[in-house]
């Protein structure tokens, strides 16, 4: 049993990865899932698609492998967060299709919790603002646009979960309810510093309290699948939310630490160690990771258009055919404009935090074309960066002065890692040397790690940190006078696009 099966279900795919003892990968199998958009800001995922890809790629996973389940000694889980599920307690169907992080629908009753007064209590306790981003909104929409939902709810009959959660559910054949802080931080429902569910949290947003799940630490006891999936049960021992399970693989252990993830969405995390630092800057506070009833705390910027700003390149636009294609259309760019993209094509995340607010593009010129649109694509996701990094830097300044972040190296990964460009001018505007590592999938190898933790094929995470391996560090080489003035019209194109907003 030296093996470790890790599952990583995303917003665009399911993915599970088989580790060796050594960490070393031994296969791969991804599949990709329908999205739904059925109106304007809203995105849905069918759960039936999110277990079926997720069963089909372990399958395939453990097969290129050449393993059996009793050759695995566990299961380790990460997933997209804040994505909302409710289903039925009894037969397991879902009430409603997945709401993903991503929906907007609910804004129109953040902006009443925030009218009321309602933010400050809740940022204490969750470390969250009020945004439609984060689950306990979006389970109240489902209670309350489906008939008898509510009711059903309220005499126990239906069970709310995160996707490891319902992943989680399936796996065990319904035998296990549970989820851990990292994810459980997500909801708008938990208090960050007791550990607890927050039972005023859950009557104000209207969620009975009968269909939270059990929480759990990140690495543990979770359970076992049911045999007739793989062959055999196999134990389930670790679970974290993607970017928390990607601060792990990126062996982020000590306070000052920092990884960004580059997916759809782009995520920032630092490190803060067992201080819960609260945000001055519109950030989020929340839990990077729970071990041993332990838990450690970050500060988290998200932003929720990175990687999907290249899709609409390839897919909108049809300006390239692969992701790849956007590098090499920048380098034929004409560095004499300066075409800035703001891509709040689905509202702001941090540090601006506005829901209602739309994508533009500013600085076109009749000479604009297909290679300053690319251009403009991948550098809007390195201003984005930089301002989560200076809101950072503001909201501890103790560290700073220590010089525990002012000379932070930031670690990075994801699919947009792999752009030698896009890390580059990552480098440039942060000021800062930016690391990418030998294994990208960080998101997974988290997974594994939790899980392998607890069954006792990877060592404790000092010694996980020493196998950490770097592939590439991007140097900054930019003048000061040209970061300045790119940084300027950045900050100018963002006050446009807020000073949109209609309720201004």
């Amino acid at each position: 049993m030296s093996h470790i099966l890790a599952i990583d279900q995303g917003t665009t795919s399911s993915r599970a990865m088989v580790f060796r003892a050594d960490m070393s990968v031994a296969a791969m199998a991804q599949q990709e899932f329908p999205q739904h958009f059925p109106a304007s800001g809203w995105v849905e995922h069918e759960p039936d698609d999110i277990w079926t890809s997720t069963l089909a790629t372990c399958r395939e996973a453990m097969g290129k492998a050449g393993i059996k389940a009793s050759e695995i000694a566990a299961i380790g889980i990460t997933n997209q967060r804040e994505t909302t599920v409710v289903w039925d307690r009894a037969t397991g169907r879902a009430v409603h299709r997945a709401i993903v992080w991503q929906d907007r629908r609910t804004a129109d009753v953040c902006a009443r919790l925030k009218d009321e007064g309602h933010e400050p209590a809740i940022t204490a306790k969750t470390g969250l603002i009020i945004d439609p981003y984060f689950s306990g909104t979006k389970i109240a929409w489902i209670l309350d646009h489906l008939p008898g939902v509510r009711e059903r709810a309220g005499r126990g009959e239906l069970l709310f979960g995160t996707v490891d959660c319902y992943l989680l559910w399936r796996l065990t054949g319904g035998k296990v309810h549970a989820t851990d802080a990292t994810n459980a931080s997500r909801t708008m429902l938990f208090n960050i510093h007791s550990g607890e569910w927050d039972e005023e949290l859950a009557r104000l947003l209207r969620v009975p309290r009968s269909m939270l799940p059990d929480v759990r630490d990140s690495s543990g006891d979770f359970g076992a699948s049911v045999p007739e999936l793989f062959g055999g049960a196999i134990a389930v021992r670790g679970i974290a939310g993607d970017q928390q399970a990607a601060t792990i693989g990126q062996a982020c252990f000590s306070p000052g630490m920092m990884k960004s993830t580059y997916g759809t969405g782009c995520f920032a995390l630092l490190n803060t160690g067992t201080t819960a630092v609260r945000s001055k800057n519109k950030l989020l506070t929340t839990i990077a990771y729970q071990l041993n009833g332990q838990r450690t705390y970050a500060l988290e910027g998200s932003i929720f258009v990175a990687g999907s700003a290249v899709q609409w390149l390839r897919d909108g636009l049809h300006l390239i055919k692969t992701a790849h294609d956007s590098d090499l259309l920048t380098e034929k760019s004409d560095p004499a404009q300066s075409v800035y993209l703001v891509p709040a094509f689905v509202g702001l995340g941090a540090p601006y935090w506005n829901p209602r607010v739309r994508g533009a593009m500013f600085g076109l010129t009749r000479n604009t074309g297909p290679a300053e649109f690319a251009h403009a694509v991948l550098e809007s996701v390195c201003y984005q960066t930089h301002d989560l990094w200076a809101a950072m830097r503001a909201d501890w300044p103790d560290a700073v002065n220590k010089n525990t972040m002012a000379n932070t190296v930031l670690r990075v990964d994801g699919g947009m890692a792999v752009s030698d460009w896009t890390m580059q001018r990552l480098a440039d505007l942060l000021n800062a040397p930016v690391d990418r590592p030998m294994i990208r999938e960080t998101t997974a190898v988290g997974a594994a790690y939790l899980a392998g933790l607890a069954a006792g094929v990877y060592p404790g995470p000092e010694r996980f940190a020493d196998n950490w391996r770097l592939e590439r560090r991007f140097k900054p080489n930019m003048s000061e006078t040209a970061r300045t003035r790119k940084l300027k019209g950045w900050a100018q194109a963002v006050r446009g696009v807020l000073a949109s907003d209609p309720q201004n």
